[in-house]
């Protein structure tokens, strides 16, 4: 379907809104996914467009937190690992499962994330007295549960992308012993793999709208670099707030559907 040159305007602002907060937190889905919906375009054909002109977003983004990923290899190609099976797992289940499977369960789970990221300095600091007493020392990737729960995240993450970041950024935060902006650079490393191999997937098997797709992804890109040079300058309380916002939001937009 043509798009008028209005609806152009807001798919691309809504593009730079996207890849500005999804650098930042996540959820930048939740922008633009309404503005292809009120376009016009069918939910499976807004999701896999919307999915592949986020990729660029989440690729700026990365390249926006560079310093804070230094150090950082072996992590990111450990969890990167889960984080593509887990995509590829959840872009499989968009295109069998009924647009309506997670609609429950995406706001509980949400708000599980929102809970872990405000708890987050009070769990690190237990954890971290309790690596004391047993003299366990801290593993770099997080070990097991975090792999295995960030593939699970990426499942979600490859069906629907909203608030991935979040849940990432709450799990990494109550397993890692790290700095938030070190680990929001590894999210949205990690949303960009997601990104990428679920819209790699989609190219084979679905319908894109591809004046949709440009335009996001030339807004996402714009986006990204954006939130990067603005998150990097963000306390990690003033983060935590924001985190906490927009998750908030985000609950409440999916309640609303």
């Amino acid at each position: 379907m043509a798009l008028s040159i209005w609806e152009m305007l807001a798919v691309f602002a809504a593009g730079i809104g996207a890849g500005t907060i999804n650098t930042i937190v996540g959820s930048g889905t939740l922008i633009t996914f309404p503005v292809l919906l009120a376009t016009g375009l069918p939910p499976v054909t807004a999701t896999v467009s919307n999915a592949l002109g986020l990729i660029p977003g989440s690729v700026s983004g990365a390249i926006g937190y560079r310093e804070e990923l230094t150090g950082q290899r072996r992590r990111i190609l450990n969890l990167g690992t889960g984080a593509l099976i887990g995509g590829l797992t959840g872009a499989t289940l968009l295109l069998a499962l009924p647009s309506t499977a997670f609609e429950t369960i995406v706001p509980v789970l949400v708000a599980l994330a929102l809970v872990l990221v405000v708890l987050q300095p009070r769990i690190s600091r237990a954890v971290q007295r309790r690596r004391e007493r047993t003299g366990t020392p801290a593993r770099a990737d997080g070990g097991p549960l975090l792999f295995t729960g960030l593939m699970l995240a990426s499942v979600y993450g490859g069906y629907f992308t909203a608030a991935q970041g979040i849940i990432y950024l709450s799990l990494m935060g109550m397993l890692l012993d790290d700095t938030m902006q070190r680990l929001n650079a590894v999210k949205n490393v990690l949303a960009a793999v997601v990104n990428s191999v679920a819209a790699l997937f989609f190219l084979f098997v679905a319908d894109f709208d591809w004046t949709a797709v440009v335009l996001i992804a030339v807004g996402s890109a714009i986006g990204g670099q954006i939130g990067a040079k603005v998150g990097r300058r963000l306390s990690p309380r003033l983060l935590r707030g924001l985190i906490v916002a927009v998750g908030t939001a985000a609950i409440v937009q999916l309640l609303l559907r």
